[in-house]
């Protein structure tokens, strides 16, 4: 199993908290870069964070992925840190199936949407499913993680998913403001005012 703890299919449609000042941040990753560039700087996924996982069978026999749970780790109020868009002058999203989950609920749960079924799934060395997991908060600071329960032959077992090793980490941005990099500029983080 493969996660990616940071997708976006746009650079626009992701966003980090970061205690820093602009002069202190560099410049926003590829996609590709972002658990290099998040790490060090301790940023924050904000209002919302799209997990992507890769499952595959690795012997010749049927794994049945029987449920995708949420687990919250703790919830507290919002970070109140600067917001840093990972790119500019995006246009439209594309819609991919995926599960959401609302952070804000009291037992959150993965709930698919845009046509895609509920689990069960089956995966084999040959045929992987990929899960797009957008999890979100209007409010909170939540780290979180989740557990994918499985069976294959007589084996039954629940398998943790997180940012290797720690919980995932989402909070509300305290206010609609931001810092946006321009695209192809080079002259540093911009100021955003939120409506």
């Amino acid at each position: 199993m493969a996660t990616n703890p940071y997708y976006w299919y746009l650079p626009c449609d992701h966003a980090f908290l970061v205690d820093r000042s602009p002069e202190n941040v560099p410049k926003p990753p590829p996609q590709q870069g972002a658990v290099g560039w998040a790490a060090p700087l301790k940023a924050v996924s904000a209002n919302r964070q799209e997990v992507v996982l890769t499952v595959q069978g690795t012997g010749p026999e049927t794994v049945i992925l029987e449920d995708l749970h949420v687990r919250v780790v703790s919830s507290g109020p919002a970070l109140d840190w600067n917001q840093y868009v990972m790119g500019n002058g995006c246009g439209g999203q594309v819609d991919t199936k995926s599960f959401d989950v609302s952070l804000d609920l009291g037992t959150p749960t993965a709930t698919p949407i845009g046509g895609q079924r509920d689990f069960p799934y089956s995966v084999s060395e040959s045929d992987a499913e990929v899960f797009h997991v957008t999890a979100h908060t209007s409010g909170q600071d939540v780290r979180w993680y989740l557990e994918l329960e499985w069976s294959s032959g007589g084996r039954h077992e629940v398998t943790r998913v997180d940012d290797h090793g720690r919980p995932f980490r989402t909070s509300a941005s305290r206010d609609a403001s931001s810092y946006a990099y321009p695209l192809g500029g080079d002259g540093g983080w911009e100021l955003v005012e939120g409506d």
